[in-house]
């Protein structure tokens, strides 16, 4: 597998430490269901920072330990195999992703897409996505100018191919002024 070429890869998650004397893993998955990440996937694909290629490897086997995830990978067979993986980034491809319901979505879809108010008013763009505990938050491009606006289910009314539609209660975007 670790020949595989990666499509689009997306970041789940981070190699917290290695566990046990076997080669396992254990992983924080940036999502907040440890147990799908746990069951969803075959490959994954470790990299150090973002500017490295991710190296493709495959699951032997998974299970949920807390809030973590841990992982035997078929190419990590030592401890001091699993020690030299901590701290690097978890990505696995679009195409491995879970399908997901109609009213569900992937904070990674929003990305570059345009934001409407729900009079057509343009927001500006989705630039990126800073992940947080309480919520995410959309960094907004406008102008020339940044803002963020949280990622709250009450606001979307809708998600297009290419523009998202919110309705923004009164003042949220005076705050980023």
């Amino acid at each position: 597998m670790a020949g595989k070429e990666p499509g689009e890869l997306i970041l789940l998650g981070k190699v917290s430490k290695a566990h046990g004397i076997r080669g396992e893993i254990k992983v924080y998955p940036y999502s907040d269901d440890p147990e799908q990440f746990a069951t969803s996937y075959q490959c994954i694909f470790l990299s150090p920072d973002e500017e490295s290629v991710p190296v493709a490897y495959s699951i032997e086997k998974s299970r949920v330990q807390g809030r973590q995830v841990l992982l035997k990978l078929e190419q990590c067979t030592s401890r001091t195999a699993a020690e030299a993986l901590t701290g690097q980034q978890v990505y696995v491809s679009v195409d491995d992703l879970p399908e997901l319901e109609e009213d569900e979505f992937y904070l990674h879809e929003l990305e570059g897409k345009a934001l409407l108010d729900t009079t057509g008013n343009s927001l500006g763009h989705v630039n990126s996505i800073i992940e947080t505990p309480a919520h995410d938050l959309l960094v907004v491009q406008q102008a020339g100018k940044e803002y963020l606006i949280p990622v709250v289910a009450d606001f979307i009314v809708e998600i297009g191919v290419d523009n998202v539609v919110l309705d923004l209660p009164p003042g949220l975007l005076d705050i980023n002024n």
